[in-house]
């Protein structure tokens, strides 16, 4: 693993934590009583988002048409 995409899931990882701290806080007084932020949510999507992008989903990779394109019109 490249040393970059190591320190994408590790920020995802710290993310996720922060992302659980906050979820679990308990509430303030006066509020409903209940659990949960979407600030915990957002960063939730956010830690997933980079997770997926530092294991290489997001990366391109082109089919063998778009490789057989390229060739024939590279200069």
């Amino acid at each position: 693993m490249e040393p970059l995409r190591l320190v994408e899931l590790i920020a995802a990882a710290l993310i996720v934590g922060v992302g659980i701290a906050l979820y679990r806080r308990k509430p303030v007084e006066g509020n409903d009583g209940g659990y949960g932020s979407q600030g915990a949510v957002l960063l939730f999507v956010l830690a997933a988002i980079i997770g997926i992008h530092a294991l290489g989903g997001l990366d391109y990779h082109p089919t063998d048409a778009e490789r057989d394109y390229i060739k024939a019109h590279a200069g």
